[in-house]
């Protein structure tokens, strides 16, 4: 589903991001991506989405070669990849329905659809109880909740969880993985790039550890390998 190529990125002519890096995700996986700050986890998530180009090799998506793709294309692709932010870039003026509904109507979703598509996914999340709140009257919890939710409207073949439980309590965590980990259960591969050890080592997935923009360690099964 997902590999890169000898992909390396350079930034300004002489920052190395990343550097000759090579892998594959099957689909359903689920992969932890790890590594300190500046390791280069954010470049590579960049890349996968298209928001940045490598500087040398191939990244392929399914059937697309990302780092070809146009502007214009770039939608496309990305209804097929939901992404979970650490700070949940909700919009505070729109409840926890409104937030998730505004993903299908930027995509010119039909309203019969819509208001068929979003309660079964807050509902899946947890939030049943909860469509007309809005993001300052939900807990931390709540509000990554809603924006799985939001990640999850398009039904993506992949989920990007980029830090999820960076600004979360440890009960919360634990609630936000056991969440990421049933949506994998159901079949969606997901990338979870995280410095949160006790998580690493709670998922006992596969962990590709990232170290000055090249991959150190590749494990099927591992635990948090950096010190």
């Amino acid at each position: 589903m997902i590999s890169f190529h000898k992909v390396s990125k350079v930034y300004n002519g002489n920052s190395i991001a990343l550097e000759d890096i090579d892998f594959e995700i099957k689909p359903g996986e689920f992969v932890s991506l790890v590594g300190k700050s500046g390791a280069g986890k954010s470049t590579l998530i960049k890349l996968l989405i298209g928001e940045e180009k490598p500087t040398k090799g191939r990244v392929i998506f399914g059937s697309y070669e990302v780092n070809k793709l146009e502007p214009k294309e770039l939608p496309t692709l990305r209804k097929q990849i939901g992404i979970v932010f650490q700070d949940f870039k909700l919009l505070p003026r729109k409840n926890a329905y409104e937030n998730v509904s505004f993903a299908l109507e930027v995509g010119g979703r039909p309203q019969h659809e819509i208001e068929g598509l979003v309660p079964q996914v807050l509902d899946m999340v947890g939030l049943s109880d909860k469509h007309h709140n809005f993001p300052h009257e939900l807990s931390g919890g709540e509000r990554q909740r809603v924006a799985i939710a939001r990640a999850m409207i398009h039904r993506p073949a992949v989920i990007i969880a980029d830090e999820p439980t960076g600004n979360l309590d440890e009960n919360n965590t634990a609630d936000i993985i056991k969440l990421i980990a049933k949506i994998n259960e159901f079949g969606t591969t997901v990338i979870l790039a995280t410095h949160n050890r006790h998580v690493v080592n709670l998922i006992y997935k596969r962990v590709i550890t990232l170290s000055d923009g090249k991959i150190v360690k590749d494990e099927k099964k591992a635990k948090y390998a950096l010190s």
